[in-house]
């Protein structure tokens, strides 16, 4: 049984279940680099694998109140990272998705440099427009847009019905088109990000 200064991972978790910081700091300090470790095998960036450790101890901690010392504490840390990492992969995935379409859309007779600067200029120009959206009309945005979460998610998770939700994405559908409108390629740009 592994020992914390004296004491079990059980005592450590029950201290924790009534919010004790030196119970938690413990844990971390024992499972953060294993966790670490496991998330860069398969993430590969430093960055990626240390916001994974983040994550999973923030819902330690948010959840210490109906952890459970009987069960394997290692096997609970490893099934939360498990499904962040899934979650970052599928965000990856939808971003490289996003910008391979709008790429391949732009991708016409132009000399690949062209393309390659067009396609830049879009992105850049749709990110400043996303920025300038109110700060939950862009929150919803992205989680439906660029994350691709349904909108009936997006209503549980922020605590607002399906029609403001619903609301929300059109207000910035109609920005983004009108801030779009002189574009050449604006009609392609909107089939892509709103009707494909």
């Amino acid at each position: 049984m592994k020992n914390f200064n004296g004491k079990t991972e059980k005592e450590l978790i029950v201290s924790l279940q009534s919010g004790s910081i030196t119970a938690f700091e413990g844990l971390f300090e024992y499972y953060s680099q294993k966790l670490y470790r496991f998330a860069l095998s398969y993430l590969k960036l430093d960055n990626d694998a240390e916001d994974i450790v983040q994550e999973v101890f923030i819902k330690i901690w948010q959840n210490r109140s109906s952890l459970k010392s009987e069960t394997s504490f290692q096997s609970y840390l490893f099934t939360i990272a498990f499904h962040a990492i899934q979650k970052n992969f599928r965000k990856k995935l939808l971003q490289q998705k996003f910008q391979l379409e709008l790429f391949e859309l732009l991708n016409t007779e132009d000399s690949t440099l062209e393309v390659q600067l067009n396609f830049e200029v879009l992105l850049s120009k749709l990110n400043q427009l996303i920025n300038q959206l109110p700060a939950r009309r862009k929150e919803i945005f992205i989680k439906r847009k660029k994350e691709g979460k349904s909108i009936q998610n997006i209503a549980s998770e922020m605590g607002i019905s399906e029609k403001t939700v619903e609301n929300q994405i059109t207000q910035a559908m109609n920005f983004l088109r009108r801030s779009f409108n002189d574009d050449k390629i604006a009609g392609k740009l909107f089939f892509l990000l709103f009707i494909a």
